[in-house]
């Protein structure tokens, strides 16, 4: 396929991608952003750092070398497709009057977005190939060794924040991403030149426990989404029980306080991200003593599976030990 086939199947791919549903989509190509293999470039030189300084904690994944080299993951790849989908909903977390009643990140309130996006790259994929038959093409909803948050910056959807989420102009960091890779060499689009947090400090001033060590350094050692979603400790550390501020599953402290998430929040058009009911302020003691059955029927089709059963009940008790104490109340380790 000669240049101008290749500028109208691009232009064709972005039109298919937001008559899926996506939000967002550019595309950047592979060799633009590697120098030599042995040489690390920008992002990838950034990860390496972040993983000497101990910050991925039990993270294991994230020390795959295949981050550091897209092409580990695809030898052939030439162009990444990167794609966002709003899952933003127009609720409010509980008021801390409500004692009784946990925080859940705003990411998992509805359907798992693996699912959605599974679906909707799936699609993609088989257009691209009814488009271009001997095309190879595959893609990942946070599922692969892939720095999404990257090739999204590099594709120019949006900018890398202080808080290390991806920011847009159109949606703030209320997205989910997902990259489709290919053999084809597609136009890419020009990067996000730099970043438009500015001077604002704000997410760091407001993370409960300065997990936010540095402006785009985030120490997972230290985040409340890491402990209450990855940890898998019987108890939380104590030091951080104190700054749950109610969260049972993840934390989106400094989301909330970002001024672009503010002012250019849009509700999505996906139903499906609509929050089930019970993970809207859901009631502490439910969970502190929710069962395996419990936990099967209320998160099936849910993101919080990977949340295990006594991985709840350890947060919820922690979150309600600390609103007794808060209270005047003292109690012992559940």
């Amino acid at each position: 396929m000669d240049e101008n086939g290749m500028d109208h199947l691009a232009t064709a791919l972005k039109s298919q991608a937001c008559h899926l549903g996506f939000d967002k989509v550019g595309i950047t190509t592979v060799d633009r952003w590697y120098g030599k293999a042995s040489v690390l470039q920008g992002a990838e030189q950034h990860l390496q750092q972040w993983l000497d300084r101990g910050f991925q904690g039990d993270l294991g994944w994230m020390e795959n070398p295949k981050r550091q080299d897209l092409r580990q993951v695809m030898p052939t790849v030439k162009s990444v497709v990167a794609l966002a989908l709003n899952y933003y909903t127009p609720h409010s977390q509980p008021p801390e009057t409500q004692s009784h009643r946990g925080k859940i990140s705003r990411y998992a309130w509805g359907r798992d977005y693996h699912r959605i996006l599974d679906k909707k790259l799936k699609q993609l994929a088989g257009w691209l190939h009814t488009q271009s038959p001997q095309a190879e093409v595959r893609y990942y909803a946070d599922t692969g060794p892939i720095q999404d948050k990257v090739w999204a910056q590099r594709s120019g959807l949006g900018w890398i924040a202080k808080n290390s989420n991806l920011i847009t102009r159109d949606y703030g960091s209320w997205v989910f991403l997902s990259v489709l890779l290919t053999d084809l060499e597609l136009p890419p689009d020009p990067p996000m030149p730099t970043d438009h947090c500015g001077t604002c400090t704000r997410c760091l001033e407001a993370c409960p426990t300065q997990a936010i060590v540095e402006p785009f350094v985030v120490d997972a050692n230290r985040c409340i989404a890491y402990h209450t979603i990855e940890n898998r400790s019987e108890t939380l550390p104590n030091w951080i029980v104190p700054h749950l501020q109610g969260w049972v599953a993840g934390c989106d402290v400094c989301q909330e306080v970002c001024p672009w998430n503010q002012r250019f929040a849009k509700p999505t058009t996906i139903a499906e991200f609509e929050p089930y009911p019970d993970n809207l302020g859901p009631d502490l003691q439910d969970l502190a003593e929710i069962t395996v059955e419990e936990w099967n029927q209320r998160f099936r089709a849910s993101a919080l599976r990977r949340i295990k059963p006594q991985m709840w009940q350890r947060n919820a008790q922690a979150v309600q030990r600390t609103r007794r104490e808060s209270e005047g109340y003292t109690s012992k380790t559940p």
